[in-house]
């Protein structure tokens, strides 16, 4: 007879079950551990063995076969240990073989027998409600895993769980985690000067496009970046399991406590491909996931490596981050709204003292580090002029974040009953429309037609820029309450697409226009 439990292996971040079978058989004194298991799997048979003897149990001098099926799933990771250990004990009919056919189990054991926490205790809970299976979990996970909302029993330790199925004590119910409200984040009207940077930052906002800031050091690129999380809406309650589970998936989420603050990662500019678009050995979420349903800042752009930058098109064209190995691809969501920002060249280009010396080859040589495929997949490109010392001595605008928030709320309701559940059961907004939709949505009038198709021609737009500008100019209508795009609407569209070469930086300044 064979003792068997159900535990989970992760692809990406859904929840596969494993069924882990144990069996007792004749032959030489072992402990094997078969299915494709890493070697933090493989190692469990230490733990477990560790574990039993705290408890004083020692196994049988037989042959122990532990098979995690289906043998053809890669098995990472050291959540194994408490599904093995539990079959284990069924199997010496410590536990009741009958019980555990009601259960899922997903944890460490340390060497003393207690649970230890782990991560993917969300997506496991959730997979296992799924199944009408409850699951036993470490204390420490109980309050993340209740937010499944099936049955989950959380234990402290191994001799806990022995405890309950004999009816000695009882192991009650977790409380869910806190759900924490979105904070106030930095304000808006902190910024002074840069009017121009702010209609860009809310243009943005609203239609889900990408961004690119170039000015001079000190201008306020950073500080605009900052404070784009705060003009989005909180996170809806599918986009918040959606991001809990990355979180969870990644060991990021503390005591259960989901937040509905939109997520803003700022990865370096030393990360590598792995950090950013997510792999290593065992298969991590990188930044582009972590930052899904928010926002990734790059900040000093064309200090990343370019293999990195390059790495970024397809999770924002398909938005997902799909990481191919011998065996299996792994997916992960990335669907994020990127803003990055940059100097015009290596020497900064700043006015005064601080303006480059070298010449336009300089910033030729800087921005040439950014390939053509990857500017061409982002919407809005702005030089934020230098701020002047006048500029700072002037009184805080009247005009924040509340307001240009409200401006915001206002188009992406207009988007939402334009597209309604969109694909995939998500919101789309003006970033996402489909081709399609741009015909039936995007398409100016007469005069703005004309404008855009002499530009697509004087700026040797890409059928990717031409579209894109029709999206923003699509937002741009949305933010004027406008029903149609019009003329004015793809002028001012057009402007976030072409700067000219002798702008604030001088020569140093310019951006090619893709």
């Amino acid at each position: 007879m064979v003792a068997r439990i159900t535990t989970f292996a992760f692809d990406g971040v859904e929840a596969q079950p494993v069924d882990v079978q144990v069996q007792l058989a004749g032959g030489q004194v072992t402990f094997m551990v078969v299915g494709l298991p890493d070697k933090a799997v493989g190692e469990s048979r230490e733990r477990v063995r560790a574990a039993f003897a705290a408890l004083g149990l020692t196994l049988p001098s037989k042959r122990v076969i532990v098979n995690l099926a289906p043998a053809d799933l890669p098995k990472e990771g050291s959540h194994y240990d408490l599904a093995i250990a539990l079959a284990m004990l069924a199997k010496l009919g410590v536990l009741p073989e009958d019980q555990l056919s009601r259960y899922a189990a997903i944890g460490e054991l340390s060497l003393d027998g207690r649970l230890v926490e782990t991560a993917g205790v969300l997506p496991a809970a959730m997979a296992a409600e799924a199944m009408g299976l409850s699951l036993i979990c470490p204390e420490a996970c109980g309050a993340e895993a209740a937010w499944a909302g099936g049955g989950v029993l959380p234990a402290l330790s191994l001799i806990a769980l022995i405890n309950h199925f004999a009816g000695r004590s009882v192991l009650g119910p977790p409380k869910k985690g806190d759900l924490l409200e979105t904070p106030p984040g930095p304000d808006l009207n902190e910024v002074k000067g840069q009017e121009g940077a702010k209609r860009v930052l809310e243009i943005a906002a609203a239609g889900g496009h990408n961004l690119l800031y170039c000015g001079p050091p000190g201008s306020g690129k950073s500080m605009l970046a900052q404070r784009l999380p705060g003009l989005l809406a909180p996170l809806s309650a599918r986009e918040l399991l959606e991001v809990s589970q990355i979180q969870s998936v990644a060991g990021l989420l503390q005591r259960g406590q989901l937040s509905r603050t939109r997520p803003f990662r700022a990865p370096h500019h030393s990360a590598s491909m792995a950090a950013l678009v997510g792999g290593g050995i065992k298969a991590k979420p990188g930044e582009v996931s972590l930052a899904h349903h928010g926002v990734l800042f790059l900040d000093e752009l064309p200090e990343f490596s370019g293999q990195v930058l390059d790495s970024l098109r397809q999770p924002l064209e398909a938005g997902e981050a799909v990481i191919a190995r011998a065996n299996r691809h792994v997916r992960y969501p990335a669907r994020f709204q990127l803003i990055s920002a940059m100097n015009p060249c290596r020497c900064g280009g700043g006015p005064g003292a601080a303006a480059c010396t070298r010449g336009p080859r300089c910033a030729q040589d800087y921005q040439a580090r950014i390939s053509g495929p990857f500017l061409d997949r982002i919407d809005l490109f702005y030089e934020t002029p230098p701020v002047t010392a006048v500029d700072l001595s002037l009184p805080a605008p009247s005009e924040g974040t509340a307001e240009v928030r409200g401006r915001v709320a206002r188009a992406r309701e207009v988007q939402a009953e334009r597209f309604e559940a969109g694909t995939e059961g998500r919101r789309l907004v003006n970033a996402d429309m489909p081709p399609g939709a741009i015909d039936q949505f995007a398409l100016p009038d007469g005069p703005g037609a004309a404008l855009l198709s002499d530009a697509a021609a004087k700026l040797s737009l890409t059928a990717r820029g031409y579209t894109r500008v029709l999206k923003v100019a699509r937002t741009i209508a949305d933010l004027d309450g406008s029903g149609g795009v019009r003329r004015v609407h793809v002028a001012e569209a057009l402007s976030y697409r072409h700067r000219p070469a002798n702008s604030t930086a001088g020569a140093a300044g310019s951006m090619i226009a893709r």
